[in-house]
């Protein structure tokens, strides 16, 4: 049977010039030849040869828009009283929901955190400022603290990748899910793609294993539906999913107004932005193509248009993304309904251990080939209807990255204590502060106690009084 399925492979192989997956197939023993096989199985035969012609050969795989204009957006707060009216009809319509479980949390989780110098997948990166609270943890806990507020059973999706998914769900079977129970968590996977080299053969990682990477957060959505998750959502009456990335630990997870002005617009996909720091901050920039909204990434945009300024001095193209959506069960489902769904391929120069033609193992020092992934906003043209919302970056944008510098722990917690600063003097606090503004104290405000400001203002009498050099937890 096996040889039998060794001469279709490797005629199939050899149909795509990629017969040279097989070269070491006399080498291995009964149970590696399965491996390999069912590696080659799960390759997607009739799309590599275009992969390799139009992404890993070809250095600008991904035309730019030539035309496009800045995309309207709803401002963090409202600006008129129609607007005012809309925003509270919004909030409602976004608390009945929740109230009603039509909506799950969705976190994508699938990196390593490497870049941190840290062994393990990224959600297990102790961040919060006191307890020092893992990123799982943190969204764990806001997740429990949304459903007692709002009397539901709000899922929790969680997607990994083959990097991280066992370390991942053990995490979580040792923590007991966190309180939240494991039938209302779900863990999956995302999809993989073969890894290339510059002449576009399929690297091997190891005599019968084929080199591959996770294919993109954008893989979230094909993974949605391919886990089985998307029909069990469905069964439960699931209707909208509020996604967010692992790595920012100060996002909202469940904001009603967020949700209601999605729902009251009749969106499919929407999107949270900031206003950009400068012209050339390193996020993408939501526009405009043909009358739907499209994120051309920072790298992209043109100089002139990044530059480009309106009277009043703000940018034209000011919108940054930061990966924040909200997305209709429904959307997913239409595009996953014909099984050929997929989202643009972005290619990405990288090192890549691999063995070369004598089964040599390389672990190059300098980029020696090509990855493939795709980015969840390319799914937003696919969308007739996307609202963007904008939101404030110290209240909800902090995501932890990189070891040291912009993006760092350091930053991220400086913002955690700054956020639960202006949280407490909203409610009428006073918080110590240094001569030139910094906190002056050590604070951290469990999901528990508040999961906004409000929350805050309604339990100002359990705050202690503050003190230069405190540290406060608040539960």
């Amino acid at each position: 049977m096996q040889i039998k399925e060794y001469q279709a492979a490797r005629k199939v192989l050899q149909s795509i010039g990629q017969e040279h997956l097989l070269a070491f197939w006399e080498e291995l023993n009964e149970q590696q030849r399965e491996h390999l096989l069912e590696q080659i199985r799960q390759l997607d035969i009739r799309k590599i040869p275009h992969w390799v012609r139009d992404t890993v050969k070809n250095q600008a795989p991904l035309a730019i828009p030539t035309v496009f204009e800045p995309a309207p957006s709803y401002p963090p707060n409202p600006q008129t009283p129609e607007q005012a009216e809309k925003y509270a009809r919004a909030r409602r319509m976004g608390e009945k929901l929740l109230a009603e479980g039509k909506v799950a949390g969705f976190v994508v989780a699938g990196g390593q955190g490497t870049r941190l110098g840290f062994d393990g997948p990224k959600g297990n990166f102790p961040i919060s400022p006191i307890k020092k609270k893992t990123l799982f943890q943190v969204f764990a806990e806001s997740v429990l603290a949304a459903r007692k507020k709002y009397g539901s059973v709000l899922p929790w999706l969680i997607m990994t990748s083959p990097l991280n998914h066992q370390a991942t769900v053990e995490t979580f079977e040792a923590n007991d899910y966190f309180g939240l129970g494991a039938d209302t968590v779900f863990i999956f996977q995302q999809g993989t793609m073969p890894n290339f080299d510059f002449e576009g053969r399929i690297f091997l990682a190891d005599k019968d294993t084929i080199a591959v990477s996770p294919d993109g957060h954008g893989g979230s959505l094909k993974a949605l539906y391919v886990s089985g998750v998307l029909d069990e959502l469905k069964r439960r009456g699931i209707e909208y999913l509020s996604y967010w990335q692992v790595d920012n630990p100060l996002v909202h997870l469940f904001d009603p107004l967020f949700i209601g002005l999605h729902v009251l617009d009749g969106a499919q996909m929407s999107s949270k932005a900031l206003i950009k720091a400068h012209p050339t901050e390193k996020v993408g920039n939501f526009c405009l193509v043909n009358g739907r909204v499209t994120v051309i990434e920072y790298s992209d945009l043109p100089d002139e248009a990044a530059h480009r300024r309106r009277p009043d001095g703000s940018l034209v193209f000011e919108l940054g993304s930061i990966a924040i959506h909200i997305i209709s069960r429904e959307f997913v489902e239409r595009l996953n309904k014909d099984g050929n769904f997929a989202l643009p391929l972005h290619r990405a120069v990288k090192k890549i251990p691999h063995i070369d033609l004598t089964g040599k193992k390389i672990e190059p020092n300098k980029p020696c080939g090509i990855k493939l992934e795709t980015f969840i906003f390319d799914a937003l043209p696919l969308a007739e209807k996307s609202v963007i919302l904008q939101t404030i970056r110290s209240e909800e944008f902090a995501p932890v990255k990189n070891a040291s510098g912009e993006d760092s722990p350091e930053v991220t917690v400086r913002m955690m204590i700054e956020r639960a600063a202006a949280w407490l003097e909203r409610a009428g606090v006073k918080v110590p502060r240094t001569k030139d503004g910094k906190v002056d104290c050590i604070l951290e405000i469990a999901p528990s106690f508040a999961l906004t400001a409000e929350d805050v203002k309604a339990k100002v009498g359990q705050i202690p009084p503050l003190h230069p050099g405190d540290t406060v937890y608040l539960e």
